[in-house]
């Protein structure tokens, strides 16, 4: 009973189950089914929401464009409208330009057909006037023959003979007041241009300003201490030696306070040494080789500065387009001297005398400036030459590209040359002005600086010799060799051959020691 009761149960669980799967079948086909229809239904509401979403989008982008259709529209109509407008006004202004002529064309008209009107009233008055003085020149021509008939016949001449007799004494007498009159005017000719010189060059005169300088040969330097002193001595006056031969300046040392005395003819020489000597005194450190070191230096940088002095006075005076070998020369004109007087500053004294009587004389001034700054550029270079200086400064200036005028007044200064333009004798002038008014030059000390130079230059001609100076105002000569190309025996002969050549050749006061320096030196660089 139980075990059929339990197949009884598994039975009816099994038809549950069958029926359950059944009928879940059935139901989940119908929810399929309804997710279908419920899925459709809202893929149709979305279309349909897209596409009223699409129609409105469509018709505003349609709206838009018939909008900006219209925008272009009228832009382009605004600028045809515009472009309308210009050629209208344009027009119009046309119109009112040729109506403007027109009524011109019209006045001139009016006017012309009035004077043509008053010309021809005038031309018949002229012809009745005419008329008129036709009767009276024939009747004063009638009358005239009537009276030189009488005269014939009264003089017993004939009218030819009368004329010529007449013409003789006429021309006579033309002669001699004409020789009267040009005597005269050659007279105050000769006086006004003697007055009109004299003012020009007085008035140019007063009209420059210039200081009465004398060049020295003797700088002073200036130091804080007496200390300083024993520094630039050195031991045994090595130091002093070195910057000596180093430099060509004669360097004084004496019981002057707080000063030291450095004495050369030659300003460049001077000035490289003072230049040293306050580069030396200021680093500290003095010794034989820092002191070449400092030297050379100074030597390049004098030589900026020269350039920069150049540069400098040209600008001063305006003058403009010169040559830079030129501007250098000037600038070496500021360590140059003639007769005492400072080459630079003589130079441009000339310069601005020349520009101001040359602008009295209705001339080109800034070529005679140009031509009074460069007039004595032939005293710069270093070695003596045989010419003269007029005509070396014409040969540099004609090798730098100067106009041929101021080539002409530079040569033509001292009358080595034929003058040819007008500024020439304002050069001359100028020159003789600036060098002769009182105070501005000094003879001796030219003469004095030629002989220590000549000095030099007679060491030099001998081989071997590097460097020669002349100290102590000529009273020694210091020439230094190359120890390779003179040996000490050789040195001592060289002495003694100076001293022949210096006896036979110059003349000098008192006596001229001649020392030969030869050194030896090892040089060697650890690396």
């Amino acid at each position: 009973m139980e075990s059929t009761e339990i197949i009884l149960i598994i039975a009816v669980a099994v038809v549950a189950l069958v029926l359950g799967f059944f009928f879940s079948r059935i139901l989940s086909k119908k929810n399929i089914e309804k997710s279908r229809a419920k899925i459709l239904l809202d893929a149709k509401r979305e279309s349909s929401a897209l596409l009223k979403e699409s129609k409105a989008e469509a018709e505003a982008l349609k709206k838009d464009k018939i909008l900006q259709a219209k925008e272009k529209f009228i832009e382009l109509k605004s600028e045809h409208e515009k472009v309308i407008t210009n050629k209208d006004r344009r027009i119009a202004e046309a119109e009112k330009r040729i109506k403007q002529k027109e009524s011109k064309i019209s006045q001139e008209l009016d006017r012309t057909k009035k004077k043509n009107h008053e010309l021809e009233r005038k031309l018949e008055d002229t012809d009745k006037r005419s008329d008129v003085l036709d009767r009276k020149t024939t009747e004063v021509e009638r009358l005239h023959r009537k009276q030189v008939e009488e005269l014939e016949d009264i003089s017993g001449l004939s009218q030819d003979d009368a004329k010529a007799k007449l013409m003789e004494s006429l021309k006579d007498e033309a002669k001699a007041d004409a020789m009267n009159f040009i005597q005269e005017s050659i007279e105050e000719a000769k006086l006004n241009a003697k007055n009109e010189a004299k003012k020009v060059v007085i008035n140019t005169i007063q009209r420059v300003a210039t200081e009465h300088a004398i060049e020295n040969s003797v700088s002073v330097f200036n130091i804080e201490s007496d200390d300083i002193k024993g520094r630039i001595i050195g031991r045994e006056g090595r130091n002093i030696r070195a910057l000596e031969a180093a430099t060509g300046v004669e360097i004084i040392v004496d019981d002057t306070p707080e000063a030291i005395i450095l004495s050369c003819f030659d300003p460049v020489r001077r000035e490289i040494a003072r230049l040293s000597m306050h580069k030396l005194v200021t680093d500290g450190r003095i010794h034989p080789a820092r002191i070449e070191e400092v030297v050379a230096k100074t030597t390049k940088q004098l030589d900026d500065e020269i350039i920069e002095v150049g540069k400098r006075t040209v600008m001063d005076l305006g003058i403009n387009g010169l040559h830079p070998e030129l501007i250098k020369i000037v600038g070496r004109m500021k360590y140059r001297s003639s007769y005492g007087q400072n080459l630079l500053q003589h130079s441009r004294e000339v310069a601005n005398l020349s520009a101001t009587m040359a602008s009295e004389l209705g001339l080109n001034a800034k070529m005679a400036k140009r031509a009074g700054l460069l007039h004595d550029i032939g005293k710069v270079p270093d070695t003596e030459s045989e010419t003269p200086h007029a005509i070396l400064g014409m040969q540099w200036a004609e090798k730098y590209g100067e106009h041929p005028d101021v080539i002409n007044a530079i040569g033509a200064h001292h009358d080595e040359i034929e003058m040819k333009c007008m500024i020439a004798p304002i050069i001359q002038v100028c020159d003789a002005i600036s060098g002769a008014r009182p105070g501005a030059r000094r003879q001796v000390a030219d003469s004095y600086i030629k002989r220590l130079k000549e000095l030099e230059d007679l060491a030099l001609d001998n081989d071997g010799v590097t460097k020669a100076y002349a100290i102590q105002a000529g009273r020694e000569l210091r020439v230094l060799v190359e120890s390779e190309k003179v040996s000490d025996t050789e040195a001592a002969t060289l002495s003694y051959d100076i001293s022949q050549r210096i006896q036979t050749e110059m003349t000098y006061p008192g006596q001229v020691k001649i020392t030969v320096i030869r050194e030896t030196r090892a040089v060697n660089i650890a690396k």
